[in-house]
C-alpha cells in the first residue's frame, strides 16, 4: 500500500533515447489518426450549430479533443518521463453545464492548439527519426548485406560526379564508420526532439500558471490549517501530561508537607516519614517535568545535532536500528531548529510504531540533503501494511511535517518492507 499525504509536482526526468524514439513513433501514428477525426467532427459541429444539430457534434468533438490530450499526457509520461496532471476545471451539474464546462474551459482549447502544433511537428520528427536511423543502420550493416545487392556492387553518389563504389569488404569499412556517426547523431537528436515534445506538452497540456498558483495557495492553506491542528493537539498533550503527571505530584508534595508540618511537634518520626515521601514525590515530579521538556525539544538535539539525537533514539529502540546522517547536518550546516525537531520526532514516532506493530528484526534511518530540503527516510523489514488513518500516529507525523510545508510519504506493501520518507524544506 502506498499513501502520499501530500502530492508535490510530478516526477520529471530527462527522456532517454529509447523512450524518445518510442514516443516519436507512437505520437506520429496517434496524431495522424486522431487529427482528421477531430477536425471533421469539429467542423461539422460548428457548421450545423445554427440548426442545433451542432451541439451534440461539438460535444463529441470536445470529448475527442480531451481524449487525445489524456492519451498524449500518459504517452509523454510513459516514454519521456514528464508527468503532466489533468488541468481541467470541475464540470458543472446538468446537461447544459456538462457541455458548457467543456466548451468554455481554456484547457480544452489549449489541447486543440497542441494538436494543431503537434501534427506538423510529429511529421517532421518522425521523418527525421526514420531518415537518420535508416541511414545509420543501413551504413553500419553494409559489411553484411552488400554481397547480395547488385552482385556486390554498391554505388554511393553518381556516375557523372563524385562516387564511392563498394565491391569488397574493405570498401565497406568507411561507410560503416559513417553509419556509427549517423547512429550517434540519431541518438542525440531524437533525444533532443523528445525533450522538445515533452516541454511543449507540459506547457500546453498541463495546468496554467493561474491554476498552479491556486493549487499552491490551497496547499499552503491546508498545510497551515493542519499545522494549527497539530500545534493545538501538542498543546493539549502537554496540558494533559502536566495535569496527570507533574501537577499531581506537586499537589501530593504540598499535601505531604502540610501533614508533616502538623505532626512535627507531636510525632516527629511520622513527620519525617511524610517529608521523605514528599521528597520522593518532588524528585519524581522533577523527572516528569524533564521528560516533558525533552518531549517538546530534546536537549541532546539542541546541543549536539541530529546525529547524536537520532543515535540516542536508536539506542533505546528494542529493534536494531542503523543510523546514517549526512556529514555536516550535525556540525557546520545544521538545518533550522524547526526542521531538526520535525526530523527528530518523525524518527521517534516511526521507531515507536516499528517496535509496536511492525514485527521487524532490522530498521534503518537515513538523513541527507537533497536540493533545498532535508530528506528523512526510515525503513524496516517488518510485515508492512502501514497506512495513514485520521488520528493515527502517521497522520500526526504528516501534520507535523505540514507545519513547515513538508511532505510525508509512506510505502508499505503487505509483507513489507515499509519505507517512511519525510521531505522537509530547508533554506541553507
Amino acid at each position: 500500500m502506498m499513501t502520499q499525504v501530500e502530492q508535490v509536482d510530478g516526477r520529471q526526468h530527462q527522456p532517454r533515447a529509447v523512450g524518445a524514439n518510442v514516443y516519436l513513433l507512437t505520437s506520429f501514428i496517434t496524431t495522424v489518426a486522431w487529427f482528421p477525426l477531430v477536425m471533421g467532427m469539429l467542423s461539422a459541429g460548428l457548421g450545423t450549430l445554427v440548426v442545433w444539430v451542432g451541439f451534440p457534434l461539438l460535444t463529441v468533438a470536445m470529448m475527442l479533443i480531451r481524449g487525445f490530450a489524456r492519451v498524449e499526457r500518459r504517452l509523454v509520461y510513459a516514454t519521456l518521463g514528464y508527468y503532466i496532471p489533468d488541468p481541467y476545471r470541475p464540470i458543472p451539474p446538468g446537461l447544459f453545464g456538462w457541455f458548457k464546462g467543456r466548451f468554455f474551459d481554456p484547457a480544452t482549447w489549449r489541447d486543440l492548439l497542441y494538436m494543431f502544433i503537434l501534427l506538423p511537428l510529429s511529421i517532421f520528427s518522425f521523418g527525421w527519426m526514420v531518415a537518420f536511423w535508416a541511414a545509420g543502420l543501413g551504413l553500419f550493416s553494409l559489411p553484411i548485406w552488400y554481397r547480395w545487392v547488385d552482385e556486390g556492387h554498391v554505388l554511393f553518389g553518381s556516375d557523372r560526379g563524385f562516387a564511392y563504389v563498394v565491391d569488397s569488404f574493405d570498401d565497406t569499412l568507411l561507410p560503416a564508420a559513417v553509419g556509427v556517426l549517423v547512429i550517434a547523431i540519431a541518438l542525440v537528436t531524437t533525444r533532443l526532439l523528445g525533450v522538445m515534445h515533452g516541454k511543449l506538452a507540459r506547457a500546453l497540456l498541463g495546468p496554467s500558471k493561474a491554476m498552479l498558483l491556486a493549487a499552491e495557495a490551497a496547499h499552503l492553506q491546508a498545510s497551515r490549517a493542519r499545522g494549527v491542528d497539530a500545534a493545538e493537539a501538542e498543546r493539549r498533550r502537554i496540558e494533559r501530561d502536566l495535569h496527570d503527571g507533574a501537577q499531581q505530584r506537586l499537589v501530593a508534595v504540598a499535601m505531604g508537607l502540610g501533614r508533616a508540618k502538623s505532626k512535627m511537634d507531636r510525632d516527629p518520626e511520622g513527620a519525617k516519614a511524610l517529608i521523605d515521601e514528599a521528597h520522593a514525590d518532588a524528585k519524581q515530579a522533577v523527572a516528569e517535568l524533564r521528560d516533558l521538556a525533552r518531549g517538546i525539544y530534546p536537549a541532546v538535539l539542541g546541543d549536539r545535532g541530529l546525529d547524536a539525537a537520532l543515535s540516542s533514539l536508536a539506542a533505546k529502540s528494542p529493534v536494531p536500528v542503523e543510523v546514517q546522517v549526512e556529514e555536516g547536518l550535525s556540525t557546520d550546516r545544521r538545518p533550522p531548529a524547526a526542521v531538526e525537531s520535525t526530523a527528530y520526532f518523525t524518527v521517534a514516532e516511526a521507531l515507536t510504531n516499528i517496535a509496536k506493530y511492525a514485527n521487524a528484526s532490522q530498521a534503518s534511518v537515513q538523513v541527507h540533503r537533497e536540493d533545498n530540503k532535508v530528506v528523512v527516510q526510515i525503513t524496516d523489514n517488518g510485515v508492512g501494511g502501514a497506512e495513514t488513518r485520521r488520528g493515527g500516529g502517521l497522520a500526526g507525523l504528516a501534520d507535523r511535517a505540514a507545519t513547515i510545508d513538508g511532505v510525508l510519504t509512506v510505502v508499505s506493501p503487505i509483507g513489507g518492507p515499509t519505507v517512511i520518507r519525510a521531505d522537509l524544506p530547508c533554506e541553507w
